[in-house]
Formats: C-alpha cells, structure tokens, sequence
C-alpha cells in the first residue's frame, strides 16, 4: 500500500526496456524500487516497449504512461535508412529522442495538473551530451546518472568508420550549443555523473555541482551465490563466460584468441557466449576456423534468471570491451564471487581492483590477446586465487553497488532537492 504523504516521483525514460540490458533497464529498477518501498511513482516510456514493460511489470500497468508514435517519427526513421549506419545511429538516435521529449511534455504537464508530480528524475540518455527538455515544469528535476565521455584506445581508430571520425567531434560541438538552445541540464536542480570522465563531458557550466552516483547497481535477490564453485573446477582449467551484446566494441575476437593461446600452453579452457548481435556469424566462423566449436559455445540472447544459472556454474567472467562506459556484468559477476578478467579502459576499471579482478592494458594491440591468454592461465592455475578474488568481489558489491543502497542514496538526493524548493 502506497504512502500518499511519501515523494510523487516521475521517472522519464522513453527507451525504458524490460528486455534489454545496459541503460534501457535502469529506469525500470528505479521505478520498480521505489514502488516497493512504497514510494507513489509513475513511469513515462515509449509504446514500443508497452507489451514487454507490462509483462515485466503488470502490477504496476496502470502507473506507465506511454508516448505514441507520430508522423514525425515515422518520418525521421526514413531519412535514417538514407543515412551510413555511423552517422545514422548517433544523429536518428537523438533526434528520436527530441521529438520523444516534446511528446512527453504533455504527458508530464497533465500528471503535474492532477497533483501526481514532486520530483522528475530522466535516468537516460545517460549521454553526458544529449541535451534535455526536462524543465519549466515548477517541480525539482534530477538527471542521471549519465556515463560517457569515452574513445577507443590508442591504435583502435579502425573501430571508428571514416564517417563517425569525422561526425562525433562536429557532434560534440553541436551538443555544446543544443545544451544552450535546450536548456534543461543547465536548469537541472542535479546532475548526476558516473565518474570523473563524464563530468568533463558535461557541455553545461555548472559541471561544480554535478555528483557522482554509479550508473550500474546489482540486484542482489537475482545476482547472489557463494565462491564454492570458482574450487570445483581443477587446477589447469577453467570455465570462462561472456555476457552482452555481440558487436565490434565488445573486442570478443581477441577473447577467442586469448582463448585459443591458453589452450594451446596446455589450460583446459572453455568459454559460453551468452547474447546476440550483428557479429555473430563472424565471431562463429572464427571460432570454427581456430578449431575450437568443442570449447566455445554461443547460446544467444538469454533471460537474467538463464544468465545469472550460467555464470553460477563458471569460474570467471570476460570481457574486455574497447569502449564499455558502464559493464553491469562486470558488476554482477562480482555479487557471485566470480573474478574478472576485462580490459583495463573505461567502466570496467572503475569497478575492478586487484584483489576482486585482473585488468589488462589493451595497448598495444597486437598483444593484447596474449596478456589476455596470460591473465586466463592466471585463474586457470590458481583456485585459491579464483576464491580469494570471488569473496572480494561479493564485499565489494554488498558495500558499494547494491542496488538498495543506491536506492537509498537517491531518495537522500530527491529529499535534499525537494526541501530546498519549498
């Protein structure tokens, strides 16, 4: 039962997704949080995700209001079949989202009429650039956590096509005079950052006031489990596991040849890819072609529960993405007393330390797969390492990245800006 003298939150996020992992579920756990705790809040999203969010949530159906597709979105979707997929992505993707954000003004307008708004809070875009329309409205809004600010590291241009080099700087700058013509980061009662780097991305003057709060948080009802498992498998082997989306960044052909050199200095190495994505096929046909389809296996997209009973029955997680602002995974791993192995750039290396993890430099490139095969010989030789590492990991997330401690670290932030409103 709902606390009628407890915070009126609005949680504004169009791409808010039960179905996909990364930014899209944040909103969901925020709202999802706050009505267990009793906390009156409400959920705008896009239709396109009505049937999944409602299967996910029916409970609280009612409290999700929906932006409809317009002539204007059906409109900018065609001008981004026109486009290169580098320029289309980036440019179709925000100008969604501003139509989006006119669109949800009206809805947020009618819920403040009925008295059904304290606060607003947009968790995404969690682009520290995007600019947003979130303002005007007489009510405390907050923004964030938003994570970004990144590059490919050095030697890695090629993962960039010719168009996105050439588009993301004059991007940038158009970021910095949309955050002017658009002024709701400006206007922002908070801005909340992941990290340092984000906060230098802020094209706003008012990056001072800015807070740091973790973007990722771990559900520890979903992701728990003990560090008995990282004993079972013997020394010389070890049973390594992938989780997210299957696209260049991701860096997953240097995780199968990593896998592949390890083998070949005599570790009984296996990995199980657990996603999908537009580089499937070839990451298969490498698999095949190294001769190793009885030591990596693909299963696809798979639910959280699927996920969390995979990773269980694993000794380490990898990942050692070449642009990851966030890696839940990384954090989820950790809550199950897995070590990891990622690579030592962007998120990763916020949330890993030597005691719960091994970061490897991704430069130089052309050996990178060989400090990635050292680091798996590491683990593979070593379950005492494997457990020491798995229960520093499980301190470290029930400490810093439990979801009901963020929780609990936000309503402060909405209590505080809501008392100084009044």
């Amino acid at each position: 039962m709902m606390d009628s003298s407890r915070l009126k939150v609005l949680i504004v996020a169009p791409n808010a997704s039960a179905r996909m992992g990364g930014e899209a579920f944040l909103p969901l756990k925020y709202f999802q949080l706050l009505r267990q705790r009793g906390y009156p809040a409400r959920l705008i999203a896009h239709s396109r995700n009505r049937d999944e969010l409602i299967k996910a949530l029916p409970d609280e159906a009612e409290h999700i209001y929906f932006i409809e597709d317009t002539r204007y979105h059906r409109a900018v979707w065609r001008l981004g079949k026109r486009l290169p997929v580098a320029v289309r992505t980036p440019l179709i993707g925000n100008l969604i989202n501003q139509i989006n954000e006119v669109c949800q003004r009206r809805l947020i307008r009618d819920l403040l009429r009925k008295g059904l708004v304290d606060l607003i809070h947009q968790p995404i875009p969690v682009s520290p650039r995007a600019p947003s329309r979130i303002y005007g409205f007489g009510v405390p809004v907050v923004i964030g956590p938003m994570n970004g600010n990144m590059s490919y590291p050095e030697g890695y241009e090629d993962y960039e096509s010719r168009a996105s080099r050439l588009f993301v700087p004059a991007a940038r700058t158009l970021g910095r005079l949309a955050n002017v013509l658009i002024p709701g980061k400006r206007r922002a009662d908070v801005l909340l950052v992941a990290n340092e780097r984000t906060r230098a991305g802020l094209p706003v003057p008012n990056r001072g006031r800015a807070e740091v709060l973790v973007e990722n948080g771990v559900d520890l009802s979903v992701w728990s489990g003990d560090t008995l498992a990282t004993t079972a498998t013997a020394p010389g082997a070890l049973k390594l596991v992938f989780m997210g989306r299957l696209i260049p960044l991701k860096g997953l052909d240097f995780s199968i040849e990593a896998v592949r050199l390890a083998r070949q200095q005599g570790a009984d190495v296996t990995l199980d890819i657990l996603g999908d994505g537009p580089e499937r096929a070839a990451l298969e046909a490498q698999v095949a072609a190294e001769g190793l389809t009885d030591h990596i296996r693909f299963h696809g997209f798979r639910s959280q529960a699927d996920c969390a009973d995979v990773l269980r029955a694993s000794d380490a997680l990898i990942l050692n993405s070449l642009r990851e602002c966030g890696g839940a995974v990384v954090l989820e791993a950790m809550s199950m007393g897995r070590p990891v192995i990622a690579a030592d750039w962007g998120g990763p290396a916020d949330y890993i330390d030597p005691g719960c993890g091994i970061l490897v430099p991704p430069v130089p490139r052309q050996d990178f797969p060989d400090r990635l095969a050292h680091a798996i010989l590491d683990l593979a030789n070593s379950p005492e390492t494997r457990q020491t590492m798995g229960e520093a990991g499980i301190k470290k997330i029930q400490s810093q990245f439990d979801w009901q401690k963020k929780i609990d670290r936000v309503l402060g932030i909405y209590h505080e800006v809501v008392e100084k409103h009044r």
